[in-house]
């Protein structure tokens, strides 16, 4: 699933990397600390690698 926003495409790489343990868990916040518990590292992966243009900062949470 391609992230729908600028916002949610940071999480996910935050995320991905705590994954993979290039940084540590405990500096997760927020919505990366979530998705790092709650996703896979293929989902986190796609999530990460989706192009930024064009993708608004943020997405409200009705979307």
């Amino acid at each position: 699933m391609p992230a729908k926003s600028k916002a949610q495409q940071k999480a996910a790489g935050a995320a991905l990397a705590a994954k993979r343990g290039d940084i540590k868990k405990s500096e997760l916040k927020g919505a990366s600390k979530d998705m790092e518990k709650s996703m896979s590292e293929g989902e986190l992966k796609e999530m990460a690698s989706t192009k930024r243009k064009g993708k608004p900062e943020h997405v409200s949470k009705s979307d």
